[in-house]
């Protein structure tokens, strides 16, 4: 089945991309909050391996299950994570939003999420229906927020933002096909309309001159969750690209076996590996948790070894793999 999204001139002027450091949260809560299994995304395995025990003490400490009860399967109730204004929109806005959204609204949504939870323990139902639910709700998640994404969110920052300016210097260059190709196998971009494919119900939606925000996910891995119900913005998530360098960050130099390393060092297979995509000093200090000065360093050492190259975008100067780059980090990825 396919759902297609008629996309006009109006919509294309206000499109965007942006960041949502809430939306994270929330599909990082419904991952760790799942069936162990239910959820088994190989590439994100190492972070739920890592946020396991944070997960636990959160739950003991804060009122979790309401924000479950939110997020039946395939479906989640969109006041929990209000469509973000720009890549700058910080927590505390969004968690404010939270706060604000209207009675009524909140009343909706709830009303739905309750209605297709499988089972619903009384007392989060008896929270989510009284008058301080939205309240109730953005207290529970400015705690989840301190316990399990703020001491990572510069890391996870940095591959969000990546993503977007990859994106955005392709539309500036070629237009919404190259910018949205390769964005997911199940989306593309044919004669004026984004259409998705198996997806439910398949039926053709419209924009409405309001535009579409894209907004790249860790979480999402590995598909799409697609909003186009008023009053909210439309709006599409989509994987990130580059997680699997920050999950599955390569191991310093001591006991490593990776040829890659033995022959570059930790630190700068580690930066080759994470070159996935274009990016800068700044960013991949964020990423790879090093000093902006030993980023600076292994970066000079590389582009000497026509391993990267460098070029200015924007403000900005993008360091990039080589063809040769790209070969030694394919040999390394290569299974066995």
């Amino acid at each position: 089945m396919v759902l297609r999204i008629e996309v006009g001139n109006e919509d294309l002027t206000m499109s965007r991309f942006a960041v949502s450091p809430l939306w994270e949260l929330t599909h990082a809560l419904r991952l760790l909050g799942s069936p162990p299994g239910q959820r088994d995304v190989a590439l994100l395995r190492p972070w739920l391996l890592r946020a396991r025990d944070r997960y636990q003490a959160l739950a003991g400490a804060a009122d979790i299950g309401v924000i479950l009860a939110l997020m039946p399967p395939s479906w989640g109730a969109d006041f929990l994570a209000p469509i973000p204004v720009s890549v700058q929109t910080t927590i505390g806005e969004l968690l404010d939003q939270v706060r604000s959204t209207p009675p009524g609204q909140v009343r909706l949504e709830v009303a739905e999420a309750l209605r297709r939870q499988p089972e619903v323990d009384p007392r989060a139902e008896r929270i989510l229906t009284g008058d301080r639910a939205a309240g109730y709700v953005a207290d529970v998640l400015a705690v989840a927020w301190e316990a399990l994404l703020e001491p990572e969110w510069r890391a996870l920052r940095a591959i969000l933002e990546r993503d977007v300016v990859h994106r955005a210097g392709q539309l500036a260059a070629k237009g919404w096909a190259a910018a949205l190709d390769g964005l997911h196998d199940d989306l593309a971009w044919r004669q004026g309309g984004i259409e998705l494919t198996r997806w439910s119900p398949a039926e053709n939606a419209g924009l409405g001159g309001r535009g579409l925000l894209f907004i790249p996910s860790v979480f999402v891995w590995p598909g799409l969750a697609l909003s186009l119900d008023p009053p909210w913005p439309p709006a599409l998530i989509y994987p990130a690209r580059g997680v699997a360098a920050l999950w599955e960050r390569p191991a310093g130099p001591a006991g490593s076996s990776r040829a890659l390393h033995r022959l570059l060092g930790g630190s700068r297979a580690a930066i080759l590996l994470a070159l996935e995509d274009p990016a800068s000093t700044s960013q991949l200090a964020a990423t790879l948790g090093q000093s902006l000065g030993g980023i600076g360093d292994h970066l000079a050492v590389l582009r000497m070894a026509g391993l990267i190259s460098r070029a200015r975008s924007g403000r900005s100067v993008l360091y990039r793999r080589t063809a040769t780059g790209d070969a030694l980090a394919a040999a390394e990825l290569r299974p066995g």
